[in-house]
Formats: structure tokens, sequence, C-alpha cells
């Protein structure tokens, strides 16, 4: 066997013809004549990232088994086992490359039995070295637009924030610049990150942040909101499915951990995840591989993982609720994203920059921030943090004109002469009674932090 890392050649990077996904390739040749194996890695090796080989389909099954391939060429006629055979029977065991047969015989037997057996292409014996390439270009366009239409259809299916909240971390508050510093100082490792903090509080912008900053930009971003995926559905989701592996499963298909493979994956909502599916995830995380269902096979994976979570995982593990294993691999570095109202002007500065792109996208003039109305949305608590802030200034523009209760906050009376600070002390103060006097508990409950809890007490203790 014979492997290798190649760089290409200078006057590779000229031939575009044969498209932009070469480079990158990972490719293994099958062929027991060691003359066709020698041409076969000269004509790819100036291409493609990486090319390796096998003499027989007991050392290319054994290859399979510890290395994840874009594309497998493979001679049809060879000692023991024909190619299209022994495709066939690693299709059934877990077998996700695109695979190429090499044969010498057009005969329409032949093609019929290569595609039953799960061949994309093949190529007749004796071909030229531009015929090979082109072919395992088709290859690698196939798979890349079929993981790409995949990946959107899963985003637009998603239940996600507005794209005008993933932008990038906006506000000149210590708080953001703390957690941009920590961005950047983690981002170039292969550190796994946790992300806390309270719901819409810009978790998805930090995990793009830290993608951004890393020497995997150019590769996918793929976000998982594990707790909108139905829990019979999430581990074929995930890790991907084999054809027949459960009922409607009409072909085999990528999950989303290989539609990440080389970028990074965002786990959002982590403590949602089934008991059943934490033990998997932890092996994936360990040992870099992961089983798609069905599959007897396991496929290596490269990726960098960012969890988050609006829920406190120490009390779910106390609970039994998550893995202790589980949260101290994912909780190497955690990254605690601060609520909208212990920002103080970054509330100014986001408000602003949502009127702005929102008046545009709608259509609509800008409504004018007055003193008044500034004031009222620094002082309001804003328990949906930065998506609630997006919401009320889109509502905002749709009316004309700000709510009520940002013109006079401190004095706006509800039913029965409440102010909304009364209100908001008295549920608060309710929750903790309930909790045992445990603010970590209440704060989970109440979906806020602990220091916010322990900041209203003291305020309302003088």
């Amino acid at each position: 066997m014979k492997s290798g890392v190649s760089k290409r050649p200078e006057e590779a990077d000229s031939q575009p013809e044969f498209g932009p996904w070469l480079p990158q390739a990972s490719i293994l040749i099958v062929d027991d004549e060691p003359g066709m194996r020698n041409f076969l890695v000269r004509t790819l090796e100036p291409y493609c990232k990486r090319i390796e080989q096998a003499a027989d389909t007991v050392e290319a099954s054994a290859l399979l088994d510890t290395h994840h391939y874009d594309v497998v060429i493979l001679d049809n006629i060879m000692p023991g086992k024909s190619g299209v055979e022994w495709l066939g029977e690693q299709r059934r065991i877990g077998f996700f490359a695109d695979a190429i047969l090499m044969t010498a015989y057009a005969d329409l037997e032949t093609a019929i039995q290569a595609l039953r057996a799960g061949a994309v292409d093949f190529i007749l014996k004796p071909f030229r070295s531009n015929q090979l390439l082109n072919a395992v270009a088709r290859c690698l366009d196939r798979v890349t637009l079929l993981r790409e239409n995949q990946l959107l259809r899963h985003q637009l299916q998603a239940t996600s924030d507005h794209l005008l909240l993933r932008d990038k971390l906006i506000g000149h508050s210590r708080q953001i610049g703390e957690i941009r510093e920590t961005i950047s100082r983690v981002a170039p490792l292969p550190t796994s990150v946790l992300i806390t903090g309270e719901s819409g509080t810009g978790k998805e912008v930090a995990a793009r942040s830290l993608h951004d900053l890393s020497d995997r930009a150019d590769k996918p971003f793929v976000p998982v909101n594990c707790a909108a995926i139905p829990g019979d559905m999430i581990e074929a989701e995930l890790f991907g499915h084999l054809k027949g592996a459960f009922t409607g499963a009409g072909s085999s298909r990528d999950g989303l951990f290989m539609h990440a493979h080389g970028g990074t994956l965002f786990l959002d909502e982590i403590g949602e995840l089934p008991m059943a599916l934490q033990s998997k995830l932890l092996r994936a995380i360990e040992d870099r591989k992961i089983r798609p269902v069905g599959s007897e096979r396991e496929v290596p994976v490269d990726l960098r993982f960012v969890f988050a979570t609006n829920a406190n995982l120490e009390q779910a593990v106390e609970e039994g609720r998550f893995r202790a294993d589980l949260y101290y691999r994912v909780n190497v570095l955690q990254l605690e994203m601060p609520p909208l109202r212990e920002r103080g002007d970054d509330i100014r500065e986001l408000a602003s920059l949502f009127m702005q792109k929102l008046s545009v996208q709608l259509g609509m003039p800008p409504v004018p921030f007055t003193d008044e109305v500034v004031s009222g949305l620094l002082a309001y608590e804003w328990p949906g943090n930065v998506r609630e802030l997006r919401n009320t200034i889109e509502r905002t523009l749709i009316l004309g004109r700000f709510p009520a209760e940002f013109h006079s906050t401190q004095s706006l009376l509800l039913p029965g002469g409440e102010t909304l600070q009364d209100m908001e002390k008295r549920h608060i103060l309710m929750v903790l009674e309930e909790a045992g006097g445990n603010r970590a508990e209440a704060a989970w409950r109440l979906g806020i932090s602990r220091k916010t809890i322990d900041r209203k007490l003291m305020d309302w203790n003088g």
C-alpha cells in the first residue's frame, strides 16, 4: 500500500476545467495491476490532496475501516472477488464514498450491475488522463452539490433567528469586549467550546464568530438545534443512515456530521438530547468517528465542535438528565453570553442597527428614537434579549410608533395598579419560593442567569 499527501504543482492551478474540489479530494485506488495503479497515482497526484492505493479488496476494506475517502476508483476484474461484488457488499455494511468502476468490457449487463452495486460512474479501458480527471471531478461536483442541497434544506426547515441576528457580535460593552477577546484566543485552537446564556443572547452569533476566525473558515458551518428535531429522527439526522435502515429510508443519506466534515458543527440546545443519543455523541467527540444508522462500519469525521445551551447542565447532571462524562467533555471552555439588560448602551446601538436594516427590508420609514424612548429601552429588562429587541423594532416599524411601555416604562400601570417592575419582582420571588430558595434552580426555571437573580435581590433588599 502506498499513501501520502502531495502538493499541486503551480501549473495545476491553471487547470480550472477539472473543478474547484479536486485539490481537497481524498481518493482510494483499488487495482491488482501495479502498472495501472502507478498510472492512476501519477495522473491524480498533482491535483489531489491525498491518494492511497490497495492491491486487492481485502486491503481496500481495511483502509475503508480507518479512513474517509471522497472517491474510490475500482477495477472490476480482480482475483477472488470482482469490483462489482465487493462494491455491493461494502454498500450494504456502510460505504459512503462515490465509486468509479474501471472495466474493459462495455456490455449492458456490466453497466447495470455496476449501477445496482452503487457505482456512480464507470470508465472504459483504455482511457486517457483527462477522462479519469473529468470522471473524478464529476463525482466531487455531485457530492458537493448534494450536500449543499441537503444542508440548505436543513437550514430552511430549522427554527433559527433572523439573518440579521447572525451577522456579528455588535456592541462596545465590557462584557462583549471580553467575549470577543476569548473568541479570538480560542478560535485558532481545536478546543471544543460550550456557549451558555439565556435564550436570545446571541449564542449562534458567537459560534459563527469562532468558526470565521478559525482555520476552518472556508469550510462548512452547520448549526443544529437539537430541540427542533423529533427524538425518533435525531440520530439519523445527525449521523446519517443506510438504505433500508428503517421504514421510509428509501436511499442512503449523509447526516449533518458529514455535511460539516472539515468545518464546524454547532449543536445548540445540547441539553435536549435524549439520553440514548448522549452516549453516541460522546463516542463521536472522543473518537471522531460516527456510525450511521444501519451501518456496520464507523466513518471518520474531521470536525470542530461548538455546543450551546440555555439550561443549567450541572443541575441536569445532578438530576440524571444529562451524562456527567458528556458534560465534562463538552465543557472544556465555557463562554457565557451576557443578557442584554446587562450590556448598557449596547441596547441603543443594537436598536439603531435593527431600525436601519429592517426599515430597508420592510420598505418602511425608520421611527425616530426620542430621549424618552431611549430611556425606556435602557430601563426595560429584555427577558427575550436581542431576539426580543429585534422583534420590538420590527413591530415598531409596522405600527409606525414605539409600544407605549417604552415611552414611560417606570410609570406604566398594569391592571390592578401594578407596574412592570412590581410584576417582575412578584414573579421572581414566587419562582424562587417554589424552588425552595435555590437561586440556581430558580434561574434555570426563569430562563435567566444566576447573576441576574443575585443582583435583583440585592437591589430589592436595599
